[in-house]
């Protein structure tokens, strides 16, 4: 018989032994990291969260808005906030998750028993990745239809009236052609007492000197909402109503009224005014926040061709309008010097009045200009944005990880504060690198990915010193050297 290729038993057995340690290892990582970043992602949005409540408290309270409506803002909004703290959890839940690990010697074990910091790190290393291509197709695909849904809901929310709220002896006027006051409510917030209405709905008989022509009076009344919540409904009880006569011709003179007692009188106003109602979402769409990557790239060629077009045509137009005509009024006054004062004065006048004119049309134009080149590069700015989204969470992991592997501290509090500090030093990056680029001091691509080569690079660091059990933050190994330093000047 052939000799055949088998394994040697003890071999195999070693191997699956150690297969089935890996298997292990991977289950407890991902176990131990994916709690932490549940965690921190959570109060990461929530913490975000609060700060849009915050910022748009004034246009969120006291419009009626129904649970529904708030819930589903909050929910739109909590999604645009992912970019932000996607980012930040990764970077606090790797540090929390090593730090433990260190701090519990279950590291040190790892090590102790052959496997090295990137096999440790390895499945990790693979879940981030598939995390950064999902913040990627989040950023490219759901992102931008997320933008659109509350960007809209947004704008008709801070539209919208505050809701209908009369109170005793004030005088209200956000209902639409009315003016109301009401003396007193009863408990049942239904019967009210001494009530006046200004109505001013006819515009026909609009008062000349902008004063009330239709005055409603009653000592009490039933009000109520009609059963499609669009009327409100006053029954009022013993009344009078006085009315100017503006339409007859000796008003002016004798100003004649008409007056009518009434036992029961019942007025409708519309509330359409109060009804929430929903702007098309279609007119948000050419905003590049609502746009993927080949809508971006598609809408900034085109208007790149116009914007080259514009400009080409902008320097005829100068050239055409005014140029040359200076050039001829400045050779008229150059060559004519048999022409009386008179006409010199005249010529350099024309000419002056000619380069003012010049100048404001330059004014003009450069500011059509620049808004259409932002526009443009507002665009080349998203598509590189939704690629560092995807890419930031692949770097501040790389930062995380090995540094809680060397400050050996896991748990909210170390992590918290350090994970805080470089995120803060990612996002300050990310805004000077936007703004230098909107401003033309980088180009776009330099400005967008400031801040990954920057962070990139200390990332390798830490991780080349976490595989090396360097000591980098022991603050007794610099307390030591140090103490030996201070030593050896006293010494001397």
């Amino acid at each position: 018989m052939g000799a055949q290729n088998f394994m040697p038993l003890p071999a195999f057995f070693l191997f699956k032994v150690s297969l089935h340690r890996m298997k292990v290892l991977y289950k407890y990582m991902l176990k131990s990291f994916l709690g932490p970043l549940a965690l921190t992602f959570a109060i990461a949005i929530f913490v975000l969260l609060m700060q849009f409540v915050w910022i748009y408290i004034d246009d969120l309270v006291g419009k009626g808005l129904s649970t529904y409506i708030i819930i589903k803002l909050m929910s739109l909004v909590a999604c645009t906030l992912v970019p932000l703290a996607l980012p930040l959890a990764i970077l606090l839940a790797s540090i929390m998750t090593f730090g433990n690990l260190a701090e519990n010697n279950e590291l040190a074990c790892m090590k102790a028993a052959g496997m090295s910091l990137p096999r440790i790190m390895s499945s990790l290393i693979v879940l981030i990745f598939l995390i950064s291509l999902g913040a990627f197709f989040f950023a490219n695909n759901v992102l931008p239809w997320v933008n659109l849904k509350k960007d809209s809901l947004l704008y008709d929310v801070r539209t919208a009236k505050p809701a209908l709220n009369i109170q005793q002896e004030v005088f209200y006027n956000g209902i639409e052609g009315y003016n109301i006051r009401i003396g007193k409510k009863d408990p049942d917030q239904e019967t009210i007492h001494d009530v006046l209405i200004y109505d001013h709905t006819d515009p026909a008989n609009a008062h000349p000197e902008g004063g009330n022509n239709k005055i409603i009076l009653a000592d009490s009344g039933k009000m109520k909402m009609s059963a499609d919540q669009r009327y409100l409904i006053l029954d009022l009880y013993n009344g009078h109503t006085y009315e100017e006569m503006i339409d007859n011709s000796a008003y002016r003179m004798t100003h004649p009224m008409t007056t009518n007692a009434f036992k029961k009188q019942t007025v409708y106003l519309d509330l359409s005014a109060f009804r929430f109602s929903r702007t098309n979402q279609d007119l948000f769409k050419s905003n590049y926040e609502m746009l993927n990557i080949k809508q971006l790239k598609s809408t900034a060629d085109s208007m790149t061709v116009v914007f080259e077009k514009s400009k080409k045509q902008f320097y005829d137009d100068l050239n055409r309008s005014y140029f040359d005509k200076s050039r001829v009024g400045t050779h008229a006054l150059k060559d004519g010097s048999d022409l009386p004062l008179q006409g010199k004065i005249n010529v350099l006048d024309a000419a002056i009045n000619n380069v003012r004119n010049a100048r404001d049309f330059v004014k003009g134009n450069s500011e059509t200009q620049h808004s259409s080149g932002q526009d443009i590069i507002r665009r080349f700015i998203e598509i590189h944005r939704k690629f560092t989204f995807a890419c930031a969470c692949f770097i501040l992991f790389f930062i995380g990880a090995p540094f809680g592997a060397i400050i050996k501290k896991g748990g909210l509090g170390m992590p918290v504060v350090v994970s805080a500090l470089f995120f803060i030093l990612f996002y300050i990056m990310s805004i000077i690198g936007i703004k230098s680029a909107q401003e033309g001091v980088m180009t776009v691509p330099v400005g967008l990915w400031m801040p990954a080569a920057v962070l990139a690079p200390i990332g390798a660091f830490f991780t080349y010193k976490a595989s090396m059990d360097s000591t980098l933050f022991d603050r007794n190994i610099y307390l030591s050297f140090f103490q030996k330093l201070l030593a050896r000047k006293a010494s001397n």
